[in-house]
């Protein structure tokens, strides 16, 4: 008998389409591309938002596949223009053929996204969590988004049973049900069933992934080996202050000593988890508002938040580490030294994969226990983008933004990092080969306006794109006009900092009280994190808004480079910059500066 078929296989009115002839795992997948060229043909991006700076060239890829095209007659050249001003604009758009769900953001509404017709989509069958079993049908996750949040949710859930799914959680605040089936149409039985808005599957097939981008063991440090020239040099405050040169870039180190920040802001770190029994994380750790998210539905157990496997999953610490360290004598500082940081871990175990489930649920965790600040150095999988007329990224896109801004309501800023293939999220059109993960990687064109990335390009997240030690952009760095908000020092290796070690990644913590050297736009999102932490410490009942308006009006900005930007020297253009010296499309209002923020 044939193997069974993802639902996420492409459709058959895709166009532009080239299997790629490798799979997801196969060593030529895990490229040696230095990432240089802003627009390539066959654009590779990283899946997580972070890279090792070990090597120049060391960059390890998600291989992704499937395809939706961007239907041209959805919308008139006229109407394009229109939403594509709107968008630069960070609006939302709302289709007039199609109800969105609105969330109240203090005293405004923001719009859901575009929502487009329904492309045709194949017949489903899914995914197993432990891979397809010839004496089982294998199972999918699904979500499934009401109408209203005053609709007859017993109604649906009936529906979804006597479909053959298994309810797993309920979120009747924002109308969404995550069930599993193993039932074939699900996804089409449930649309058609009254209440229903969408539902979709999460995604492809049970598969074996790195948890991050990072190829190679990254740069580390260990505060008792006698080895380490940065703990000897060091004459800072802090051990290894010295080689945090990310600090001072963000005036962080200054702010500190005004304002280190309160015990009373917390910022979660939804990620890979974190080890807090880290010395430089064990006294700003908050346990109450930590669980790991896994599975859609939230565990407290103690220690439920750490890394599933500590020598691989240490992403999260990492970007802890940047956002909270404390001022305590033992290793390094974080941009927000006395303010708490939980863990919310969403990467699955043996994929390293975040699914929109684990998203959800993390975002209605957050809300629940009060946290101020999240940080999201992730895109959610298996879709690098999820494109509105396709209805099973339809789904993931409405579930995710409806947990966003039903956090955002509760008080809840958000932060995430804009990605590391060195594009321009602006731009009409862009190529993908990687989506979905877990499926024979197909080519597509995607339109960024109709197929967002997310979380980065959901409203109401500030997107952060990534600057090295010579406040340059980096040369990894995702960018784009009305998409960037700020930016973040996230390192680059053609940025050589004045530090003892001279190394260009960003230092912070690592499981096992160790540290390390990172670069991507994973670590220049939570130093925008911990800035925003700081005004909300100097500022408690400061509204999201304000804050987010501090961030940009006291950021400092570059502007465009005067001349070609070609950070790797070999004489070619390898981005352009477009805009003014107050806001540009390579870093937003500018890099974000903790000093003015807190002084203001």
């Amino acid at each position: 008998a044939d193997p069974p078929q993802s639902p996420l296989q492409p459709t058959p009115d895709d166009v532009n389409r080239q299997s790629h002839p490798h799979p997801r795992n196969s060593p030529l997948n895990k490229l040696n591309h230095p990432g240089r060229r802003a627009v390539q043909r066959n654009l590779v991006l990283p899946r997580c938002m972070a890279r090792t700076p070990s090597r120049k060239t060391d960059r390890q890829y998600h291989s992704h596949g499937a395809t939706v095209r961007p239907p041209p007659h959805l919308l008139s050249d006229r109407r394009m223009a229109d939403v594509t001003a709107r968008w630069r604009k960070r609006l939302s758009y709302i289709d007039r053929s199609n109800r969105c769900w609105l969330a109240a953001v203090g005293s405004s509404l923001v719009a859901a996204l575009i929502i487009l017709p329904d492309a045709a989509t194949a017949a489903p069958s899914d995914f197993t969590s432990g891979g397809t079993n010839s004496k089982m049908a294998p199972v999918f996750s699904y979500l499934v988004n009401t109408k209203e949040q005053s609709v007859d949710f017993e109604q649906v859930e009936h529906a979804i049973v006597t479909s053959g799914g298994v309810i797993i959680k309920t979120y009747k605040e924002i109308g969404v049900i995550f069930a599993r089936s193993a039932a074939p149409n699900f996804a089409q039985r449930i649309r058609s069933v009254a209440g229903v808005h969408s539902a979709g599957v999460t995604r492809s097939t049970a598969l074996r992934s790195p948890t991050t981008t990072l190829v190679g063991k990254p740069f580390k440090l260990h505060p008792r080996s006698p080895l380490d020239a940065a703990w000897r040099l060091s004459n800072s405050q802090e051990p290894l202050e010295a080689e945090q040169w990310s600090l001072r870039a963000v005036q962080a180190d200054q702010a500190a000593a005004l304002n280190p920040g309160s015990a009373d802001v917390t910022v979660a770190v939804i990620d890979t988890g974190v080890d807090e029994t880290h010395p430089d994380l064990a006294d700003n750790f908050s346990t109450a508002q930590s669980a790991s998210c896994v599975g859609g539905v939230a565990d407290t157990t103690p220690g439920a938040w750490r890394p599933n496997d500590p020598e691989r999953d240490y992403h999260g610490t990492h970007v802890a580490g940047s956002i909270a360290a404390s001022r305590n004598g033992y290793g390094i500082a974080g941009v927000a030294p006395n303010v708490k940081v939980a863990a919310i871990k969403v990467s699955e175990p043996n994929s390293g994969s975040f699914h929109a489930e684990s998203v959800v649920c993390a975002f209605m965790f957050a809300a629940e226990t009060g946290v101020e600040i999240t940080n999201n150095s992730y895109y959610v999988d298996p879709w690098l983008f999820n494109c509105l007329s396709n209805a099973d990224q339809r789904a993931v896109v409405e579930s995710v933004n409806r947990a966003i801004q039903h956090s955002r309501g509760r008080g809840v800023l958000s932060v995430a990092a804009a990605g590391n293939a060195n594009q321009d999220l602006a731009e009409p059109f862009l190529v993908d080969t990687m989506s979905p993960n877990g499926t024979i990687p197909v080519r597509r064109i995607v339109s960024p306006i109709r197929c967002p990335q997310i979380p980065a390009m959901l409203p109401g997240m500030i997107t952060v794109s990534a600057t090295g030690a010579q406040n340059l952009k980096s040369s990894f760095s995702n960018y784009g006009l009305g998409v960037i908000d700020v930016a973040g020092p996230g390192g680059d290796d053609y940025q050589t900092p004045q530090t003892p070690l001279m190394n260009g990644g960003v230092l912070s913590t690592m499981p096992g009280q160790r540290y390390a050297f990172l670069q991507g736009t994973s670590m220049a999102a939570p130093h925008v994190a911990g800035v925003a932490a700081l005004i909300r410490s100097a500022r408690p009942d400061a509204t999201i808004s304000e804050i987010e308006r501090t961030l940009r009006i006291h950021a400092d900005n570059p502007g465009c480079p005067a001349g070609p930007y070609d950070p790797n020297g070999d004489g070619r253009a390898d981005a352009r910059c477009i805009g003014g010296a107050r806001h540009n499309s390579f870093y937003g209002f500018g890099i974000v500066d903790a000093l003015s923020a807190v002084t203001a």
